[in-house]
């Protein structure tokens, strides 16, 4: 004799409605999985393309520097040698000058019994600066009061400051009890309130002359080295 009490009066039981139910919210689940595995995909191929078209973006531009450091590399390699520069385009990196001297057995440099340019110290220097040491080294005590036993000299040679001298000539009146008034003589050259001396005259036509630099260059080299400012036209009268 069956047991009819699992089946409702429909014909189905509870145990494979239950199951029905639990495979299709699996089922939906793995819909929704799909589907979320389909939009990564979307993004995933999208991410792709963009890769790839920045992947031939850097391409082109690395073919681009490559080419472009090709030609600044022929362009080194170039001299008045192997081309149509001029060779004053060379600058710096031409190569060193060969010597036209035939070798001989004699050593490089100063021979025997020449005297030689060694620069030497003066007897009487137109400065002279006294350092004195303050402590000892050995025992840290003050050497205020202690005794000098020797004295190294050292000396420096340099140019001097470079600047303008100006020298004022005060050209005194004085009346007479006549009532004349009479002024004194100025100096030789000396022939306006304000003008150059004869040193600064002397450099701007060495300057000009002897180095043949323009008016404008000269100008420049002028203000910027002494601190005169001569004009161009005061340049063309010298």
């Amino acid at each position: 004799m069956s047991d009819d009490r699992n089946f409702p009066p429909g014909g189905r039981g509870v145990v494979e409605v239950s199951r029905e139910r639990a495979l299709r919210a699996e089922l939906a689940e793995l819909r929704a999985r799909l589907a979320e595995r389909n939009r990564a995909n979307v993004v995933l191929v999208e991410e792709n393309a963009a890769l790839r078209d920045r992947q031939a973006a850097l391409t082109e531009q690395v073919a681009a520097l490559v080419e472009q450091v090709a030609e600044l590399r022929r362009r080194l390699d170039q001299n008045p040698r192997n081309s149509h520069r001029p060779p004053a385009s060379e600058g710096y990196a031409k190569p060193a000058p060969r010597s036209r001297r035939e070798r001989t057995d004699r050593s490089s440099g100063a021979q025997p019994g020449h005297p030689g340019a060694t620069l030497a110290q003066v007897p009487e220097p137109a400065e002279r600066v006294r350092h004195r040491p303050t402590v000892c080294v050995g025992c840290g005590a003050g050497l205020a009061d202690a005794p000098v036993v020797s004295t190294e000299r050292r000396q420096v040679f340099d140019l001097p400051e470079l600047a303008l001298r100006v020298v004022e000539h005060a050209l005194e009146h004085r009346r007479c009890r006549c009532g004349r008034v009479s002024m004194a003589d100025p100096p030789a050259g000396v022939g306006a309130p304000t003008q150059y001396g004869p040193g600064v005259r002397a450099l701007a036509t060495y300057l000009l002359a002897g180095q043949h630099l323009p008016l404008a260059r000269t100008g420049e080299l002028l203000a910027e080295l002494i601190g005169a400012p001569v004009s161009q036209g005061s340049l063309a009268g010298e």
